[in-house]
Formats: C-alpha cells, structure tokens, sequence
C-alpha cells in the first residue's frame, strides 16, 4: 500500500459520515481514531479487504496503542497474501492486547495464533471459546468457517458456521463467500451456486466473490460464465488475482504457453506494490511448470519467487517445485528452513514438511506422509494465499506407491483426487490424476482400464500445446497399450 494514504481514507470516511453510518464498538481514547477505525470496518466488510488497509492504517497513526485496528490490519494484510507484514501488525495488536476489551482480545489472540504462529489449533480453540462467550458475535463463526475449518478438512462445521453467522447478520458478505466456498469444496456445487445467488438477491457482494465464482464457473463447465467475471474483474480491482486463477485453469488443459503469459500478468500487476503476492503467483507457476515436465522453467520460477519473498507459503511453494525437479538440496535446506522458523504452524506441520519430506526421501516416503493424512482433504495455507497445495500429500503418496510398484494403492490415492474435483479445482493434479491412475492400472495388471485413464487425460488434453513434456510422455505410454 502507499505510504501516503491520506486522500483515500479521508475521502472514505466523508462518505460513510455522510451516510450517518454507526461507530463501531473498539477500545480507544481517539474519537478521531474510532471513527477511522469504523469507516475501515464498513469498507471491509462491503469491498473486502485490501481497500480497508489505508483506513486501519491511518487508525494505529492515530492512536498508536489502538490494539484492534493493529489486528484488523494484520488480518486484511493476510486476506491479500501479505503474510510477512500481516505477522508484523498482528505481533503489535498481540503486545497491546491488556489494552483491549474481552471479546477484543479474542479476535487478537486467535488472529495471532492463525497469523503468526500458525498454530490452527490453538486459533480454533480461541474461536471457539470466543462463540460460546459472546453467541451474537458474527465474526467468530465467519472466521471459523472460512479460514480454520477448511484447512482440517471439516467442511460440513464450515457450512454450519457460516448459516449461524447469516443468521446473526444476512447482510454481511464473509459468511456467503465461506458458505459458496465449502459447498464447492464438497462438490455441492448447486448448492454453492444457490448461495451466491442468495448473497446477489440481497444486494451482499465482495470482489472476492469473482473469484471463488470463477472457479465454480470452471467446475460446472461455465465457459461464458468465466469470461463474465474475468470481465469483471478488472473493474473491481482483483484483476491480478483472476489472472492468476486464469493461469492455472488454462494450465489445466495444457494450454502452457497462455498460461505463462497470464502468470507473468498477474505478477506484472503487483510486483511492485505487493512483493508477496507477486512471489506466491511465481511459486504456483513454479509448481505449475514442474507438473508438466519443464524442470528448468520451474527452477527458474522457483528462484524468481525466493527473490521476492520468502515467506511461508511462497517458500513451500518453491521447495515443492525445486524437490520434483531433483533439486534436493536446494528444497531440503528450504524445508528445515520451514521447520525452524514455524515449529508451530499447522499446515507446515500436518502438510508442508511432510509432502516435502516423502519427495526428498522415497524410501520412507509413505512413513512421513503418515502425519499428513488426518487432514489430507482439507485445504493448506497456500490455498488460501496461492491457490495451490491442495491434496498434494494424496498425490506424492500416489507417486510413492507407483515408484514402489504398489499399482493397487497407488490407484486409490489417484482416485481419491478425481472423487474430490471442488478441492482441486484447476490444479494441474486435477488433469494429472488421469495419467497417473493409468500408470497405476498397468502396475496393477489391468489394461483395460489403464487406456481408459489415458484416454480421459488425453481427451482433456485434446488442444494442449503439443510441445508440453507430460503429453508426449502420456501419448508414448499410450501407444504401447494399443
């Protein structure tokens, strides 16, 4: 964000006095801070996150001991991918928490647990607690349901939270973009379709309904519903984050060439201004370009994202890409990296160190994915920030058990991705899943339906650029079972 944001705030909060909007409940001495702080709040939660900043920014200028607005910095810092300066504000509201009321120092304390800790179980057990203590406080629920649940794979809570939070509030957005969300992660996709329409019908949007749309839009087969909203996109100011879900979508089908040009779209948009979210867009296509075959492109992807950031996810996302393309010390010494910086951290723990450790170690690769299979069909913080990560540890263990020549068990583990398709949406695994289950088919001494595996890959791949390394390895694999 720019550094002089006053004209942007100061014109917020003309506005939302003009409307004679209602101060929001925080602690302070400032009524100038508390006014900020609540035009922050109503520009939150009716254009989300990255347009509210300035305005809790300008809130901890203010009133530099004003420890909530630090949290809901830190909080919408994080919402756009900016984790290393959303740990930062989150750490500052934490320090001044003895400052805050009750259910303040709920949302600070869950908020750093989820922020900067990692510790997802701990941010659970905060929010929890939290509900219980104050039953009409909406953003417990809202958060539950969107950013804790998720992530252990307990999406039917997830739908639950988000109904109690529409209940409390109908016009507040959060609740129907996490309700949309884990109906798709179910592959309810009707009823996440309803949902949205439900949130249209009472005028309740967010940009970040484009998004989640748009991969809806993709699942259904809504090609005129996705050129709607990347035409929106723009307009609402998320155009670099559409761009980036164009590129995985396109890379899906093997479109590789397109799917390069939208990449380095979205990262020309926000390179100088959001250095993370940059480096994140680079680390997915890092991992995009490993999945396909090209080695060299995804290191050098992978060495362009550490050069802009390396922060959690982006790091994973590097360390990912660099461990399929065989450099392992590379991805190893970034893996203890991540041990020893997030000890705590949920999806480090339970997803990251583990996938990370099976591709540096094939022997004992199924062994170290053991940890990760309690919340193997959640959804990982870099889903959240990079929209990738999701059901990785299933598909290196499927890899481990082909290397191991245990067709059997390794066509479960492929099969599991195809049976879960609103997790994976576009990535690249999604398409992949195909071929490899033929692998796994000819391991297990069935012909027949190995070629109806390629087949399915190959249908998929019908217009792919013909140069891409994993079709050519499909279509050679395929000719010999004719």
């Amino acid at each position: 964000m720019p550094a002089n944001s006053g004209p942007e705030w100061a014109e917020s909060l003309a506005t939302v006095e003009k409307h004679d909007t209602p101060l929001e409940e925080a602690t302070t001495s400032s009524l100038e801070a508390l006014k900020v702080y609540s035009t922050a709040w109503k520009v939150h939660s009716t254009a989300g996150p990255g347009p509210s900043i300035p305005l809790y920014k300008r809130a901890t200028e203010i009133d530099p001991k004003f420890a909530v607005a630090y949290s809901f910095l830190g909080r919408s810092y994080g919402d756009i991918g900016e984790s290393a300066l959303s740990a930062e504000n989150t750490t500052k509201a934490y320090q001044l928490r003895d400052r805050a009321s009750d259910t303040e120092k709920f949302f600070i304390m869950a908020t750093y647990y989820q922020q900067v800790t990692g510790n997802l179980e701990k941010a659970r057990e905060t929010y929890e607690l939290w509900g219980q203590a104050y039953p009409r406080e909406i953003r417990s629920p809202s958060l539950l349901s969107g950013a804790i649940y998720p992530v252990f794979g307990e999406y039917e809570k997830a739908i639950e939270a988000a109904k109690t939070s529409i209940a409390i509030d109908p016009n507040f957005p959060f609740p129907y973009l996490t309700l949309g969300t884990a109906y798709q992660l179910l592959d309810r996709l009707p009823e996440a379709a309803a949902t949205f329409q439900q949130a249209s019908g009472r005028k309740v949007d967010i940009p970040d309904f484009l998004l989640q749309r748009y991969d809806l839009a993709f699942l259904m087969g809504d090609k005129s519903g996705m050129d709607r909203l990347v035409a929106q996109a723009k307009k609402l100011g998320v155009e670099d984050s559409m761009s980036n879900h164009e590129a995985f979508v396109l890379a899906y089908s093997g479109h590789l060439e397109q799917a390069r040009m939208m990449s380095r779209k979205a990262v020309d948009l926000v390179q100088q201004t959001q250095a993370e979210t940059a480096a994140l867009y680079q680390a997915g296509a890092a991992v995009r370009e490993v999945f396909l075959g090209n080695v060299a492109d995804a290191k050098r992807s992978a060495e362009a994202a550490l050069q802009l950031s390396k922060t959690r996810d982006v790091q994973y996302g590097a360390a990912f890409a660099l461990a399929l393309s065989g450099d392992s010390s590379r991805s190893r010494a970034l893996a203890n990296d991540l041990e020893k910086r997030f000890p705590e951290d949920t999806s480090v723990r339970t997803s990251y160190l583990p996938t990370l450790r099976a591709l540096l170690d094939p022997a004992r690769a199924i062994e170290a994915l053991r940890v990760a299979t309690p919340n193997e069909l959640g959804v990982p913080r870099s889903w959240f920030s990079g929209t990738f990560g999701q059901l990785y540890p299933v598909y290196v263990r499927g890899l481990a058990y082909l290397a191991s020549h245990q067709g059997t068990e390794a066509a479960a583990e492929f099969q599991k991705i195809l049976d879960h398709r609103g997790i994976v949406a576009a990535d690249p695994i999604g398409a992949l899943a195909h071929l490899q289950l033929g692998g796994a088919f000819i391991l297990a001494g069935d012909k027949t339906k190995a070629k109806a595996a390629y087949r399915d890959f190959l249908t998929l791949w019908k217009d792919a650029d013909p140069d891409v390394p994993i079709l050519k390895q499909a279509q050679t694999e395929y000719a010999k079972l004719q």
